[in-house]
């Protein structure tokens, strides 16, 4: 298989809980809805999951394609910079119900991490692992649909008026504990309080947000997914996060930047994300999955505020890019329209393209037609090329090499 040659790739599907049975299958052409729920749709090379890389009759894992001939696929920059691997991982998600309350570690902490684990004989694949690889996983979110979420905590005077209005006593005192508490120190200090509460106090807590929020839910959204956590998740601490996080609510074509240390929980619909080249979770709730709340609230930032959804730069004449301060990754949305063509450098590293609707061509050495669902591999090597048709297609590359 020649490296320079651009090939379509075929993601790898997860099939986690939180999955629709209907979003991905419906993306990729499937006749009918998965009988599994599919969450995610992994289009890159991490070990856990790699796309396969399809040319010439072949399929190869794209980790293993990519070790064949780094600089080729990569480009010189990107395989010097991210020692001769893809540096990002390029997702579909389709959330039906929420995920955990989580985050992601910083570089340090994730190199950290994985030696610790390494060096206490934790297998790779173990579920109670934290670190699975050495990276940290910095995210952007890009909404397909509407797309829910919690991220980021809220002023720490909205959390204190929305805890207090539960009339929770198990909250009374770490609330009082917070309001002496001197500034900067109070959220970490309440946080950790929370999640230190014993199992019975925090069941009385959860059933007394859960009756709270069924009184309020006509009237704010915290309410609401307070309500259809407890549902889920009955019992657990987490349903406080629509009070703790801000919820953020994406239309189609907004996105927002996940920095190491920001606590978030997705809650509903279908989205692109991008990532560093990572598969790090520190769990704080809401899951069946690990959960190690000491490591988690080593890696929190505790930052508080409102979210803002990212600034988009037109790349002319046919479409725009998320700029974010990630190196792993950038994401970019091509929309050509008739007379206006995308047409790529030839100078840029590695990029993925996922057309996610219309019906158009994609002009390289040959002309393919390009419709939805397709993904093509672009290496480095290969010459530029062409985008024609009424199509959508995100381009993700890294943020060292886009064109």
């Amino acid at each position: 298989m020649d490296p320079t040659r651009p090939c379509r790739l075929e993601g790898s599907i997860q099939h986690y809980p939180w999955g629709s049975k209907t979003a991905i299958p419906e993306l990729l052409g499937w006749t009918s809805p998965s009988e599994r729920p599919c969450a995610e749709l992994w289009i890159g090379a991490h070990p856990k999951a790699p796309a396969q890389v399809r040319l010439d009759g072949d399929r190869v894992p794209l980790d293993a394609w990519i070790a064949a001939d780094p600089v080729a696929v990569l480009g010189e920059r990107v395989a010097a910079r991210f020692e001769r691997e893809l540096p990002f991982l390029f997702k579909v998600l389709s959330v039906a119900s929420p995920l955990s309350i989580q985050a992601h570690p910083s570089s340090e902490q994730a190199r950290a991490g994985f030696e610790r684990e390494n060096r206490a004989g934790i297998a790779v694949d173990d579920p109670r692992r934290n670190y699975r690889d050495p990276h940290p996983k910095p995210e952007l979110v890009c909404a397909l649909t509407r797309f829910e979420a919690l991220n980021r905590f809220r002023e720490p005077e909205a959390i204190r008026l929305g805890l207090a209005a539960l009339g929770a006593r198990d909250l009374a005192p770490l609330l009082a504990d917070w309001a002496r508490a001197p500034e900067g120190a109070g959220l970490p200090g309440f946080f950790e309080a929370l999640m230190a509460l014993d199992p019975t106090a925090r069941e009385r807590v959860a059933e007394r947000a859960s009756d709270w929020a069924r009184g309020a839910v006509s009237e704010l959204p915290s309410a609401r997914w307070v309500a259809r956590i407890a549902q889920d998740h009955p019992g657990d601490i987490g349903v406080l996060a629509p009070l703790l996080l801000n919820v953020v609510e994406l239309e189609p074509g907004e996105a927002m930047f996940l920095p190491a240390g920001e606590l978030h929980c997705y809650l509903s619909g279908v989205a692109i994300e991008i990532m560093a080249n990572s598969d790090n979770v520190l769990r704080g709730g809401l899951t069946p999955k690990h959960v190690d709340v000491p490591e988690l609230l080593r890696t929190l930032a505790f930052r508080s505020g409102p979210i803002e959804t990212l600034h988009r730069e037109a790349i002319a004449p046919a479409g725009f890019r998320y700029p974010t301060p990630a190196e792993e990754f950038e994401l970019a949305v091509l929309e050509p329209a008739a007379g206006a063509a995308y047409n790529a450098p030839e100078r840029r590293g590695v990029e993925l393209l996922l057309c996610t609707d219309g019906s158009g061509r994609l002009q390289t050495e040959q002309s393919h037609a390009l419709q939805r669902g397709d993904c093509w591999l672009i290496p480095a090597a290969a010459p530029g090329y062409r985008i024609e048709g009424p199509v959508t297609v995100y381009r993700a590359a890294s943020g060292i090499a886009a064109g």
